[in-house]
């Protein structure tokens, strides 16, 4: 073989070989298919914190797949009322939805141990729990039966304990007060003399307005402000028992989620875990600022007495024993749960609960302001 017959052999090869990786694109393209889902959130936009979450597991999906995987998402009653979002996704209304899990207590209380239960854990202690204690997988098989999958998708915090149109000041205080209060909460604090009323977002400043309740808690600080409640219920009280670390979920279809190709099915679980992480980043930034503005604006800071506080835990504690003896779901993972409080909180008076009180000395003695 002469050497201009080789080169032009060898042209004609390498051209080939270039063009068989171009050639093996439509193949990678057929294992990630086109996929377009709607998303129903329990928020409304101007909650951007918690109505963005589900905005922003769309944007990484998005770009993660360079568009092949869409979420439309959709705010409360948009295509259905903020309560029934994960039902929607149960019966394939959705593919898929951002909620609560403790908006569904009613049709079962085993719903409310993936959002949050009273007097368990914190934002970082729930964290834990999700992603190294198993509590992802728990919560899953109980709803299994309700054609269900679930992932965290966001954190607010430890929330606040309300808004209040007059002064809470001890146990009396609370007979038969009307107060929008969410889930598993209401029953706890039914157990005090409270009414308690399940109300969707949008209704609740209306609702105090009128004097048709006489007390709602939301979130905190930074979403609270948006609703203006302060207006109408000054006393603002602290902390919300009742959610110490409340998991925002993304609730997704299982049959479409078992459609997915495992690629997917890893890039959405990334995509939520960093949705989670990322709120309660934000609420944790933006609340501080937000707190100092309310404040401002007329809002009267209380904390709960230590009287009210050692009743709701003993109420809390009754509430776990009658349903765990009535639903075998909630009480398995209701006690899975107790399994790491314990060891958290005897671990967390070595950490950051002493760094955090020794901060927070120096602060009230101004020791922090000279840096600032």
């Amino acid at each position: 073989m002469d050497r201009r017959s080789f080169i032009t052999r060898a042209s004609i090869g390498g051209a080939a070989a270039a063009a068989g990786s171009v050639l093996a694109a439509p193949a990678i393209a057929q294992e990630a298919p086109q996929i377009n889902w709607r998303l129903a959130s329990s928020f409304p936009k101007s909650l951007d914190t918690i109505y963005g979450g589900g905005e922003e597991i769309a944007q990484r999906l998005s770009e993660a797949t360079d568009g092949r995987f869409q979420i439309q998402v959709f705010s409360a009653g948009e295509i259905v009322p903020g309560l029934d979002a994960i039902n929607a996704t149960t019966d394939g209304t959705v593919e898929c939805s951002h909620s609560v899990g403790y908006y569904n207590w009613g049709k079962d209380p085993a719903f409310a141990c993936g959002a949050d239960l009273p007097f368990t854990f914190s934002a970082r202690a729930k964290s834990a729990y999700n992603y190294q204690g198993g509590g992802i997988d728990n919560y899953n098989t109980f709803l299994e039966q309700y054609d269900l999958v679930s992932f965290p998708g966001g954190n607010t915090g430890v929330q606040f304990g309300g808004w209040y149109r007059k002064e809470i000041n001890t146990l009396a205080d609370l007979q038969g007060l009307k107060m929008r209060i969410s889930g598993l909460a209401g029953r706890v604090v039914e157990k005090l003399g409270v009414v308690p009323q399940q109300i969707a977002g949008g209704d609740i400043y209306p609702s105090l307005e009128r004097g048709t309740i006489d007390a709602a808690e939301w979130v905190g600080p930074y979403d609270d402000s948006k609703l203006g409640f302060q207006k109408v219920a000054p006393y603002y009280y602290y902390p919300g028992f009742w959610e110490g670390g409340p998991t925002v979920s993304f609730f997704v279809n299982k049959g479409q989620w078992d459609a997915l190709p495992d690629s997917y099915k890893s890039l959405f679980r990334t995509c939520a875990q960093a949705v989670d992480q990322n709120m309660l980043a934000k609420y944790d930034y933006l609340n501080p600022t937000a707190l100092k503005e309310l404040v401002g604006t007329g809002a009267q800071l209380r904390s709960f007495s230590e009287e009210i506080l050692t009743a709701s835990f003993a109420a809390a504690n009754e509430v776990y024993a009658e349903v765990s003896a009535e639903n075998e779901a909630f009480k398995t993972q209701y006690e899975a749960m107790l399994q790491f409080r314990d060891d958290w909180y005897l671990y967390q008076q070595t950490a950051e609960y002493t760094f955090d009180t020794f901060m927070m000395i120096q602060q009230r003695n101004g020791a922090l302001a000279q840096n600032g």
